[in-house]
Formats: structure tokens, C-alpha cells, sequence
């Protein structure tokens, strides 16, 4: 007769195996491409242990191409965006979470709606709109159509609901207004949902290519995954060690960020459940 604990512990290795394979899988690319980026191009298909290590990958891939034109756009893109939402944001969940209106419930329906709407679908009426108002080819039309979200209203009206009414009330028996409300009781204990949310909008951003590839095209404007798709294109001639150096460039600042910010970034998403 098998134990109940047996078999409690032998699911319980099953686990884990199979997350550390998962792991592993996922993990892979990465490895091959930092081995690739500190090597030199004849051991980009080749693993030897004593293979001399390099930073010139590194040094030739910003060389070849105007990355750090291209920083700059992502870092003006992702940080004027993220500013824009976090306004925007906090203003629409502190309405939906706190305050009673006709149709309250309705609207907020219809924001969470947005939520349903894959952004690829709209790309052909958000390049007429860009067009139409002369903004082609900039930094803003890229992150405009971004710059009101259904998620973040959604994680900071959750987040919101579960702060006591108490606090605000105290607030405004000592003479503070809403504004004031919001800025010193909602937003200070919503600071870690303000930080995941930030990972989540500035990787995203970070990482988006469609939209940026089709609103722009100049040097100017262009993000990272642009100019990384054009530095990689084969007409450049496909040297691994290259791309794959200037993959981790473009990609580090998003690791380091999540490797500091993890805890925050997990812990906030547990607690903005559904209330």
C-alpha cells in the first residue's frame, strides 16, 4: 500500500524536475548567445572551454551601427510613456475605485474591453491618425496610441479598492482634497504595484517592434529593435558574434532591471487580485 507521503513527495520531484527542464529550454538561447558575444566568430558554432574570451564584439557591433542614437530614443520612448501612464493611470483608477458617478461601471467595462483589443489590429488607423496630425516619423507617434492603458487602470483600481476607506476619510477631515488624498495616501501604498506595473510598461516598450518599424524612418527616431532588425539584416552580412553582442546591448538593461526589481514585481501582482 503506497504512502500518501510517497507520493506527495514524488510529485513534488516531478515538479521540480520538469520546472528546471523548462528552465533549461528557455535558458538556452541565452547561453549560446552570451558564449557567442565574448567570443571570437570561430567559436560561434563551437564550444571549447579554453576558448579565449573578447569584449571586441561588443566594441565592433556599437561601431557598426548608431546604438547609442538608438538608446537614447528608447530611454526618451519608454520614460515618456510610462510618465504619461502613470498620470493618466492613477487618475482613472482613483475615479473608478473611489468615487460614485452614472455609468461608473459601465465605463470601467468599457476600459477593460481594451484589454481585448490585440494593438496590431489598430495599426492601420493609428498610422492614418499619426498622418493626419503631421506626427509621422517622431518619437511621440510611436508611444501616443500607448499612452492611456486598460491594464494599468485595471492593477491601480485593484490595488486601490483595497486600501481602507478609513484612511481617506481621515484625510479629509484633516482638510485635504481629493488630489491631495490621492497623492499622499493612495499612491505612497501603491508603490510596489507602481513599480511592477513600470517593469511591465518600460519592457514592453523596450521590446516593441511592429509599430515603431512602421512610424518611423530615420536614425532620429528609430528604437533599439528597429535599428537591431536592420543591424541584422543579411544585406550587413550575418556575423553571430555581432548580433548576438548587440542582442545582449539592447536586451541587458531589461535583465538587470528585472534581477532588481523581481521581489516587488511578484509580490505586487499577488496582492492586486480581484477584490
Amino acid at each position: 500500500m503506497n504512502s500518501p507521503f510517497h507520493s506527495t513527495g514524488y510529485d513534488r520531484l516531478l515538479n521540480t524536475v520538469g520546472a528546471w527542464t523548462l528552465g533549461l529550454i528557455w535558458f538556452l538561447p541565452l547561453i549560446y548567445a552570451i558564449w557567442t558575444a565574448f567570443h571570437p566568430s570561430a567559436y560561434a558554432v563551437r564550444f571549447d572551454l579554453f576558448a579565449p574570451l573578447t569584449l571586441e564584439n561588443f566594441a565592433n557591433a556599437w561601431g557598426a551601427a548608431p546604438f547609442g542614437r538608438y538608446f537614447l530614443n528608447t530611454i526618451i520612448l519608454v520614460t515618456m510613456i510610462l510618465a504619461v501612464q502613470f498620470v493618466l493611470c492613477t487618475l482613472a483608477a482613483y475615479a473608478f475605485a473611489r468615487f460614485e458617478f452614472v455609468g461608473r461601471d459601465t465605463v470601467f467595462l468599457l476600459v477593460l474591453l481594451q484589454l481585448m483589443v490585440m494593438p496590431d489590429i489598430l495599426i492601420v488607423e493609428n498610422y492614418r491618425t499619426m498622418r493626419m496630425l503631421g506626427l509621422l516619423d517622431t518619437i511621440t507617434a510611436i508611444g501616443l496610441p500607448y499612452m492611456a492603458s486598460g491594464f494599468g487602470i485595471f492593477l491601480l483600481r485593484q490595488t486601490f479598492k483595497t486600501i481602507p476607506k478609513e484612511l481617506d476619510e481621515a484625510a479629509r477631515i484633516e482638510g485635504a482634497n481629493f488630489l491631495q488624498v490621492l497623492w499622499k495616501v493612495y499612491v505612497p501604498l501603491a508603490r510596489p504595484v507602481y513599480v511592477a506595473y513600470g517593469l511591465v510598461s518600460v519592457s514592453y516598450h523596450w521590446n516593441n517592434f511592429l509599430w515603431p518599424l512602421i512610424v518611423t524612418n530615420s536614425v532620429e527616431t528609430r528604437p533599439l529593435t528597429v535599428g537591431l532588425s536592420i543591424f541584422s539584416s543579411t544585406d550587413q552580412g550575418v556575423d553571430w558574434s555581432l548580433i548576438t553582442a548587440a542582442t545582449l546591448m539592447t536586451s541587458g538593461p531589461l535583465l538587470i532591471a528585472f534581477l532588481l526589481f523581481q521581489r516587488q514585481f511578484i509580490q505586487s501582482f499577488m496582492r492586486a487580485g480581484i477584490k
